[in-house]
C-alpha cells in the first residue's frame, strides 16, 4: 500500500465508529508523534481502547498495530520539507497572510496526496471504458457540477459524446436512456449526495458501466459503482466543498482525459486542430483570415 496512512485515515473517517474516529484523529493530526506511541498510549490519547486501535488498524489494511506504527515512522522519515502551517484549520483570528498560506498549503497537498493514492489499475480500466463508450453521462451537483462540466467540455473537445447534468430530473431521464454501450460518471466529494447517487444508480440499472469519483472510498455512491476513483482533499473551516476538493477532482479528471486522448491519439489530434481553428479568430490580435 503506497497511499500515506493519514490520507487513508481521512478517507475512511465517515465509515468508522466514533471510537475509531478518535483514534484516526490522533493519527491524522499527530502522525509523527503517534509513530512513537505504544498501543496503550495511543488508546489513552484517543480516549478509546486497545481493541479499538486494533480494529482501526485492520480497517486501514494493517495486520496489527506494530505494522501501522512502523509505516507511520517510515512516512515521517520521508515527509516533505515544507512544513504544515501551525493549526492548518483557518480560524477567525488568522490574518490574511496566514489565510493565504493555509489555503495554498491545503490546495497543494490536495493535488499531491490525490496523485499519490490514485489506483493506476482502476484508472486504466476507467480510461478504457470512456475511450470505448458510445456516450458518457456525467452527474454532479453543487461544487462537483463545475468539475462535471469541465470533464464534459474536455471530452467534447476531442470528439467524444458527453453530457454533464446537474439538474436531478434531467439527469434521471438521461440515465434512463443509457445502455451497456455507455458510461455513467458520478462525481461527489462526500459520496452522499442523493441527487448524484440516484441518477448514477438509474444509469447502472439500464446497463451502463458506472464510475464514481469521491473523497471517501466507503461512501454510499461507491455501493452502486462498478469502479471507484478517489481524491484526498482536506476540508477546513469556511472551505467545505471548496477549492481543495475541486482541485483534487480536476486532477483525477485530467488523468482520465489524457489517458483517453492517448488511446485515441489520431482522432484526438484531428479534433483538437479543428476545434482550435474554429475559435482561433475569436482572440483579439489574432489574424481572422484562413490560409
Amino acid at each position: 500500500m503506497t497511499t500515506p496512512v493519514t490520507v487513508r485515515a481521512r478517507g475512511l473517517l465517515p465509515s468508522l465508529s466514533p471510537a475509531e474516529q478518535r483514534v484516526a484523529r490522533v493519527i491524522i493530526d499527530e502522525a509523527a508523534t503517534a509513530s512513537r506511541l505504544t498501543i496503550t498510549d495511543l488508546a489513552e490519547r484517543a480516549g478509546s481502547s486497545e481493541t479499538t486501535v486494533i480494529r482501526f488498524c485492520r480497517a486501514l489494511g494493517f495486520a496489527g498495530y506494530s505494522q501501522l506504527r512502523l509505516t507511520l515512522a517510515t512516512e515521517a522519515g520521508r515527509a516533505p520539507s515544507a512544513e504544515e502551517p501551525v493549526g492548518s484549520d483557518i480560524s477567525a483570528s488568522d490574518d490574511l497572510a496566514e489565510v493565504v498560506k493555509k489555503i495554498a498549503f491545503a490546495d497543494a497537498r490536495a493535488v499531491e496526496e490525490t496523485a499519490s493514492q490514485i489506483d493506476i489499475a482502476v484508472l486504466e480500466q476507467v480510461v478504457g471504458l470512456v475511450a470505448g463508450a458510445r456516450r458518457v453521462d456525467i452527474y454532479g451537483v453543487g461544487a462537483s457540477a463545475f468539475v462535471a462540466t469541465d470533464f464534459q467540455q474536455k471530452l467534447h473537445r476531442i470528439g467524444r459524446v458527453a453530457y454533464a447534468w446537474s439538474d436531478t430530473h434531467v439527469a434521471l431521464t438521461s440515465a434512463a436512456l443509457l445502455d451497456e454501450r455507455d458510461v455513467a460518471f458520478g462525481i461527489s466529494h462526500t459520496g452522499t449526495t442523493s441527487d448524484t447517487i440516484d441518477a448514477f444508480a438509474e444509469a447502472g440499472r439500464h446497463g451502463a458501466r458506472t464510475v464514481a469519483l469521491t473523497n471517501f472510498p466507503k461512501s454510499p455512491i461507491t455501493r452502486v459503482a462498478d469502479l471507484v476513483l478517489t481524491t484526498a482533499a482536506r476540508e477546513t473551516t469556511f472551505r467545505s466543498g471548496a477549492m481543495a476538493s475541486r482541485l483534487a477532482q480536476l486532477t483525477v479528471i485530467d488523468c482520465v482525459f489524457v489517458g483517453v486522448a492517448q488511446r485515441t491519439y489520431q482522432e484526438t489530434r484531428t479534433a483538437l486542430d479543428a476545434t482550435y481553428e474554429a475559435v482561433r479568430g475569436r482572440r483579439i490580435g489574432t489574424d481572422r483570415s484562413r490560409a
